[in-house]
């Protein structure tokens, strides 16, 4: 089909396979004659641009239009200068386009690639004709939709050439294979997108220093400077914030601003792909029934992939270094664990968005430090107090005769209290009075870093000129997804009766009044909420079955493992371990089966913008993964112990199992197990063998995949392959969720019980360095490179975070005051202790059970007891006149407990509020230095424009002779003083309007 706008010229025998740059070259074949033709623009007028807007050049200058390569010829190596551009060494290969095609009539497994038959009409096999008789052809489902497909890339990059981009692509002279469409993006397209998109670029200014008030702080940070420079990474672009560049918006009426050496290297590699996905994700294909490009595409299947290149290889010998290497030796290694992120290269080559990740997750990591440090000092404060901690001694003491009451009935006997003496000091480790000041210290330190990232965010974002970019967050969201468009489409046709493609021509010349209400209402997406309501209650509710369900398996493993003599000794440590495994092991798979159902539902809810669908994405996910981690920990923390009964009166389940009870030294150090468990087999498994592991699993399944495949390659290609073909075979990149998820979840495993764990922050600390690391090798290393998005900040992972910090104060709360014995303890040394000490504690927390008052059935077996024993609990003794009842002790002691999460809560919320009203959002440098560099723009425009007046005024003067009447009009002129024409006064009026 002929291109409007395009004439079509045979080629002669014998023609070049490339032309030059300055000529036209091959477009393909003409399916009516199977001739090749070159594709030329059509006649225009010198000066002309197609309805581009001209910028540092005109597109009739010779450049080329289309560049069709004949991929069976291959280039030799000594022609190839870099494998980063077109096959003329000349034009950069900004973006990439990659597609699987069929030829007509070759279907899977009929004959050997490149010689499968056809079937002709008459109904004889027989050689497959000419390309020109595709009429004799019969086709078939699959070759028809190869046929509208191949149409449908035909539109597309034609709409590509007449938006300015330069396309080359090889010619499909296989069976069957995968074709790179390479894009290049002109200076006059850059120019054009960036003045549209309003990229800052620098100006001619040098970069100048931001200086810093008073002179201690400025000692200090030159020493610390100095200290830190072995943990530098030896990067160019590693700045030490001190130095910046006067940088504006890009405009092709002020080029004299900008310090333009080559247009080639002006935009880098990232603002070009940028540049260049913008216009990919606009361009419309009529065919494809979409009215936004690129994303539309790709869902259909029209095309695979669409990804920017890498800078070259990561690993490749020689001294010749590209960004992509740079990051690799100094960032991506685990050798190079010790050093300060690049946190400048890693936005210049991944985008803000991805620089931002890396900057929030690096500060998190290094305030894991601290928090350590002192998580350390309280664990070991516990081991140095363990033997001077007197209810322990007092539980240790076997002269102490507390006989207690049978763990389980008929099969277990009564039992002296002093057993469970192990379990009682190591309960002091993680329950003393320096946790409680350690629960206190994590809720500031939450605050404190969430505050330091608000400051760490507006530093970063004025040095990477992130101010004003609230418009280009809005133009993101006009582009509407593919998903949201097909259901408008179907909607649409199902309302008007009409086809798809007479709607959407009906659709591009309405108003806007009646675009709006082309759109998804609540009531087009009621049915999706429902669904989302309905299965999120279920995966809750599943969630906590499961918990439940583990519960069971306590109860009844601890009552079967009882009955056995040689291992009821080992019941409460064999039933702990097991039931915390399989925990970890079910939350491990309702992490992945959440993260899918999480994707589908936001899926059903058609959000419009892909903003809009990865927000409700990332709340759906956490939610339901917050529930899976944390349940089992909040059902030991808060709800085990709580509803077991009293001798003689217990709640069983079942019939005949008893829930089941603390230990004797509390519940807070199974909590502790859990936590640590569940949290280190996490972040081991989940974040770090499931990162490395299934990638190379990938990766190794596409090798023998690719192995065992017959493919039609030349030997040259394979040798030499090209950086897209290298790419291509990289894993896509998806997003930033999965990263930021598993972070997320460990913020709440270090904040939200802390109290039970001091050390989490360690292990926390340990597996970061570990994951700065690893998500740095998979991103160089592994994914194709991503497209670069500019964000201002990360977006609704702050409100998470502070969500968690808010809330991690109450759990803290509740952990100490409920828990732990940090309560009964404080009641008990200054309401009932006789000498203001611990003495007697334990006792104190016993009461008296008759044994001839248990039911009929559950006495132990072969037991000699016929006395009062005793139970841990506040309960009257059975002389009392309410035996059994709840004693004056319980609830004092349960009044002291909601006193101190009342009193704690808010203590540590007005300490957080105090922090955060200290800390200012913007440091002062910053609010400084945005109110100088507008005045220091200011003074710089002014001397940009006076010596552009002053070089327009120099070949006037000369061509009146240098006449004293026009120097004697100048002041009247310019503000400057300078002569000029009346139109350059104007033009030079218009420039210095800032």
């Amino acid at each position: 089909m002929a291109t409007p706008g395009l004439r079509d010229i045979p080629l002669l025998p014998g023609s070049p396979r490339r032309l030059s740059p300055r000529a036209v070259v091959r477009g393909g074949q003409d399916p009516n004659h199977g001739q090749q033709y070159l594709r030329v623009p059509g006649s225009q007028a010198p000066g002309q641009d197609s309805g581009l807007p001209s910028g540092g050049g005109s597109s009739c200058s010779g450049s080329v239009i289309n560049n069709y390569l004949d991929a069976s010829e291959p280039v030799s190596s000594e022609a190839r200068l870099s494998r980063m551009h077109f096959h003329d060494n000349q034009r950069k290969v900004d973006y990439v386009l990659a597609y699987h095609y069929r030829k007509r009539g070759v279907h899977p497994g009929q004959g050997s690639p490149g010689h499968s038959l056809a079937i002709v009409s008459n109904g004889e096999t027989g050689k497959e004709p000419r390309a020109g008789g595709h009429g004799d052809i019969e086709l078939g489902p699959l070759d028809a939709l190869e046929e509208e497909r191949k149409e449908q890339r035909e539109e597309f990059e034609h709409n590509l050439m007449e938006a300015g981009l330069e396309l080359e692509k090889d010619l499909e002279n296989k069976s069957q294979g995968s074709i790179f469409v390479r894009i290049h993006a002109p200076w006059q397209v850059l120019a054009r997108e960036a003045e549209f998109l309003k990229i800052k670029v620098p100006t001619k200014k040098k970069m100048y220093e931001i200086k810093s008030e008073g002179s201690i702080a400025k000692k200090f940070n030159e020493l610390l400077q100095k200290l830190s420079s072995p943990l530098k990474p030896r990067v160019p672009e590693h700045s030490s914030n001190k130095m910046k560049n006067l940088s504006y918006p890009f405009s092709r009426e002020k080029m004299y601003l900008y310090n333009i050496q080559d247009k080639d290297t002006f935009f880098d590699n990232a603002t070009r792909s940028r540049i260049v996905h913008e216009i990919l994700k606009r361009t419309a294909c009529s065919r494809a029934n979409n009215t936004m490009g690129i994303n539309s595409l790709i869902a259909n299947n029209i095309y695979e992939a669409a990804y920017p290149l890498h800078d070259g290889e990561y690993d490749s010998p020689g001294d010749d270094m590209n960004d992509r290497k740079l990051l690799y030796q100094e960032w991506a290694r685990y050798g190079v664990f010790y050093k300060f992120q690049p946190i400048d290269l890693i936005r210049k080559y991944f985008g803000e968005k991805i620089g931002l990740y890396f900057a929030w997750l690096g500060l998190y990591t290094s305030f894991l430090i601290p928090s350590s440090v002192i998580g350390v000092i309280v664990f070991l404060y516990g081991c140095a107090t363990i033997e001077e901690d007197i209810p322990s001694k007092e539980m240790c003491d076997q002269q102490n005769a507390f006989t207690m009451c049978p763990l389980c009935d008929k099969s277990c006997d009564y039992w002296n209290l002093s057993s469970a003496c192990g379990t009682a000091k190591a309960s002091h480790l993680f329950d003393n009075p320096a946790t409680v000041f350690f629960s206190i210290f994590m809720a500031l330190w939450a605050t404190m870093f969430l505050e330091n990232w608000k400051r760490l965010q507006m530093r970063l974002g004025y040095f990477w000129d992130l101010t004003g970019i609230e418009e280009e967050e809005e133009r993101a969201q006009e582009h509407s997804r593919p998903e949201y468009e097909t259901k408008v489409r179907e909607k649409m046709l199902k309302a008007s009766g009409k086809s798809v493609v007479q709607k959407l021509g009906t659709n591009m010349t309405e108003n806007e009044d009646e675009d709006d209400e082309d759109k998804l209402t609540w009531k087009d997406r009621f049915p999706g909420y429902l669904v989302n309501f309905a299965s999120i209650l279920f995966m809750i509710a599943l969630t906590f079955s499961i918990v439940f369900g583990v519960i069971v398996y306590r109860i009844t493993t601890a009552a079967a493992l009882s009955l056995n003599k040689t291992t009821r000794s080992n019941v409460r440590v064999t039933v702990t371990a097991t039931a915390v495994i399989i925990n970890l092991v079910v939350i491990l798979i309702l992490d992945e089966i959440y993260g899918a159902v999480a994707t589908w539902l936001t899926k059903i809810e058609v959000p419009k913008t892909e903003q809009t669908f990865e927000e409700r994405l990332i709340l759906k996910a956490f939610l339901l993964k917050f529930v899976n981690a944390y349940s089992p920990i909040f059902y030991v923390a808060f709800f085990k112990g709580r509803f077991v009964g009293r001798p003689g009166s217990y709640v069983y389940v079942f019939d005949g199992y008893r829930m089941e009870e603390c230990a004797p030294g509390g519940c807070l150090m199974e909590l502790c197990i859990q936590l640590s468990i569940i949290m280190l087999g996490k972040q081991l498994i989940q974040n770090n063998i499931f990162e490395i592991g299934v990638p190379k699993l990938k990766k190794l399944f596409r090798k023998l995949k690719d192995e065992t495949e017959p493919r039609e390659t030349d030997s040259a290609h394979s040798k030499h392959p090209e950086q897209w073909d290298l790419d291509y075979s990289l894993e896509p990149y998806t997003g930033l969720t999965p990263e930021y998820m598993e972070m997320i979840i460990q913020f709440g495993f270090v904040t939200l019980f802390v109290a039970s764990f001091p050390l989490a922050p360690v292990f926390a600390l340990l597996n970061n360095v570990i994951e700065v690391r690893l998500d740095a090798k998979k991103f160089v290393t592994e994914l194709r490179r991503p497209d670069a998005v500019r964000t201002k900040d990360i977006g609704i992972w702050f409100d998470i975070l502070s969500g968690i910090g808010k809330f991690s104060v109450i759990s803290n709360a509740f952990v100490i005051a409920v828990t732990s014995d940090f309560i009964p303890r404080l009641v008990y040394q200054y309401a009932y202790s006789h000498n203001g000490t611990l003495h007697g504690f334990v006792n104190h927390t016993l009461s008296f059970f008759n044994v001839s008052q248990l039911k009929e059935g559950t006495q132990p077996e072969n037991s000699q007891f016929d006395q009062e024993v005793q139970f841990k609990d506040y309960r009257e003794p059975p002389w009392a006149p309410n035996p059994y009842e709840f004693s004056k002790q319980y609830w004092s002691i349960l009044s002291a407990r909601l006193a101190f999460v009342i009193i704690f809560q808010n203590l540590v919320m007005f300490l957080s509020v105090l922090v955060d009203w200290m800390i200012p959002d913007i440091p002062t440098d910053i609010s400084d230095q945005i109110k100088k560099e507008k005045g220091l723009l200011v003074d710089f425009f002014l001397k940009e424009e006076h010596e552009k007046l002053k070089l327009s005024d120099e070949p006037g003067q000369r061509s009146l002779g240098g006449g004293r009447h026009s120097r004697s009009r100048a002041p009247s002129s310019a503000p400057s003083g300078r002569s000029q024409p009346g139109s350059i006064a104007s033009s030079g009026s218009q420039h210095t309007n800032v």
